[in-house]
């Protein structure tokens, strides 16, 4: 098959297309014949070296694509099938792909949307899930990208109030989206004190852009506060950071179907790019200013 792969750290010329063995899945898992996968920025920083020290290295944990094989047990599923999920060992980003985690493509959705949502839509959730997010109201830093849009639609249909930080040119989406847009930058606090005078009840970092001290204070304490974007302010400040490795959402990936269909839930595909484009398409992702998911078309 054909897989994304770097063999040396660099810049995107780095990236090549290679063949390597069809995998094979194992007890639980599925084997796809892969469509779409999905870019992260996390992509770029495992092909720079800010990441795993191994070489050579493939790419890609989040597919859509067509079930063609059936691990031992499966029965949830049949060869034929469209399915999205979570490839673990990171090689999504090739023509055949295997899946631990997995749930039907929305029926609305094309292959490309299917693909846009495994980590955007796990990591919110796993951050909703440890704040604790039934209600009440949410403040979510960086709230127009990928995982900050996620978390407004996931606590908007849990019943939140949400007010999210973006800057001007993306209020009117965020209220697209049901929340009450503030813009970020200095004065923050004091903007969303205008909307929830008594601040807020909970607060959720996706930008990482050194806010916490502010979110503190909002929401009461460091214990109402997490984290997806800023480790190294997680520790100044006692606050949880929220990563994947110490337990993952997968849980979201069968519940964001239904979310999908009722029109609650959306995440825009910015652009796609054939596999062989990979390099153009890190590119384009790392110059920023993109809003939406960047997308792989496989096969």
């Amino acid at each position: 098959m054909k897989a994304a792969r770097f063999r040396r750290f660099g810049g995107p010329e780095v990236l090549e297309i290679v063949d390597l063995p069809d995998p094979r899945p194992g007890p639980g898992q599925v084997r796809i014949a892969v469509r779409a996968a999905g870019i992260n920025a996390s992509d770029w920083k495992k092909r720079q070296g800010l990441m795993d020290p191994e070489l050579p290295q493939t790419l890609g944990y989040e597919a859509a694509g067509v079930v063609d094989l059936l691990g031992e047990g499966v029965v949830d599923v049949a060869v034929g099938e469209r399915v999205f999920g979570f490839c673990d060992d990171g090689t999504a980003q090739a023509e055949s792909a295997v899946l631990a985690h997995y749930a039907p493509v929305p029926p609305s959705l094309d292959f490309a949307g299917a693909a846009a949502l495994p980590a955007a839509v796990e990591t919110a959730t796993r951050a909703l899930d440890q704040l604790g997010v039934r209600g009440g109201t949410l403040l979510v830093n960086g709230a127009s990208g990928n995982v900050g849009s996620a978390a407004v639609q996931l606590a908007v249909a849990r019943g939140a109030r949400v007010i999210g930080t973006a800057s001007p040119a993306n209020h009117e989406y965020l209220r697209s989206l049901g929340a009450e847009p503030v813009a970020y930058g200095e004065g923050l606090a004091e903007r969303v004190r205008a909307l929830a005078p008594g601040g807020v009840d909970l607060a959720l970092d996706v930008a990482g852009s050194g806010v916490l001290a502010e979110l503190i204070g909002l929401a009461g304490g460091p214990e109402h506060v997490v984290t997806v974007a800023d480790f190294a302010g997680a520790r100044e400040h006692g606050v949880r950071f929220s990563r994947g490795d110490t337990g993952r959402a997968v849980h979201a990936l069968a519940g964001i179907g239904a979310l999908v269909e009722s029109g609650r839930f959306s995440l825009p595909v910015a652009r796609t790019f054939p596999l062989a484009d990979i390099a153009q398409a890190h590119r384009v992702g790392e110059a920023g200013g993109v809003r939406g998911k960047l997308v792989l078309l496989v096969g």
